[in-house]
């Protein structure tokens, strides 16, 4: 299958050339907010993952901070995705509106002087009013990354490779990838979250070796709470011989949590793009989005 894509929105939305001017809405004095768009990437080792925990160091904290800083007035950010502790990024997404007159490339600068060097923003875009970086997004992608290599890590990566064994059977591991493809009811591999839904699209799951590398794509329309780690680590459990490709597919009946599957550790992970629709298509996809979704039934009704 093909490398993950990048997200296919990027065209639409107009790089920041030149400063962004805050107009006046019908009452004079009254500056009407735009909204700005900022790609991310983040190391998260350091971090008690992304959402704001008061006293705790996160990474929408950080970002959050140094914002309201240069900006002079308190930012919210929107994102695509929350990630966990210790989980990284390389293509995070996140939205943010400003009363303030923005500059795009003087942003970018400013903030790369403020921001701690394990968080960076890469690319600051306008936005039009209906793009949202969590409700407008149709795809995400990550990548867990392990290594076999007798030694372990690379010093250099070690923060984001977890060793594995040498011997584990990485044909297995396909046939069990692809047995969880589709849209299911993923609630053995989710932690429950109340009124949350556990039914996703897997689109992509599959395995790519380089040497003693191996990296597992794993792309959605969505994701639950530890649901990658949880499918890497049930996937793992068969590369290793503990489990068959069977045991893995028949946790899709399941509709509680497993305390079968383990959970990979969390520095293997890293969210590496995110895909939006084009501008016109934004407002509809924020509506789906929104939506409860449930598995078909046989019968072609819906069961929850």
């Amino acid at each position: 299958m093909s490398e993950p894509a990048v997200p296919s929105g990027s065209a639409g939305f107009s790089h920041i050339n030149q400063e962004i001017a805050v107009t006046e809405d019908v009452l004079p004095g009254k500056p009407v907010a735009v909204r700005v768009r900022l790609d991310i990437s983040y190391d998260g080792t350091d971090f008690i993952g992304w959402a704001r925990q008061p006293g705790l160091r996160t990474v929408q904290g950080v970002l959050e901070e140094s914002l309201s800083k240069v900006l002079r007035e308190p930012i919210q950010l929107t994102v695509a995705g929350r990630t966990d502790a210790g989980v990284h990024a390389e293509g995070q997404v996140a939205h943010f509106d400003t009363h303030a007159e923005v500059d795009g490339p003087r942003l970018l600068h400013r903030l790369a002087r403020f921001l701690p060097k394990d968080v960076r923003v890469k690319d600051i875009r306008f936005a039009p009013p209906e793009f949202d970086a969590r409700f407008s997004a149709i795809r995400r992608h990550y990548v867990y990354r392990l290594t076999t290599a007798p030694y372990g890590a690379e010093p250099l990566r070690a923060r984001s490779v977890v060793a594995c064994r040498s011997d584990v059977d990485l044909d297995a591991m396909r046939a069990a990838s692809r047995n969880l493809l589709g849209l299911h009811d993923f609630a053995a591999f989710c932690r429950r979250r109340e009124g949350a839904t556990t039914v996703r699209e897997l689109q992509r799951f599959d395995w790519e070796r380089d040497g003693d590398l191996l990296t597992a794509h794993v792309s959605a329309d969505a994701f639950c709470w530890s649901m990658v780690r949880s499918l890497v680590g049930a996937v793992l459990a068969v590369g290793e011989g503990r489990r068959t490709p069977e045991w893995v597919a028949g946790l899709l009946e399941e509709r509680a949590r497993s305390s079968a599957v383990t959970v990979a550790p969390a520095h293997g992970l890293s969210l590496v793009a995110v895909d939006y629709p084009a501008d016109a298509e934004l407002a509809a996809r924020n509506a789906q989005t929104r939506e409860v979704r449930t598995v078909p039934s046989a019968e072609g009704c819906c069961g929850g």
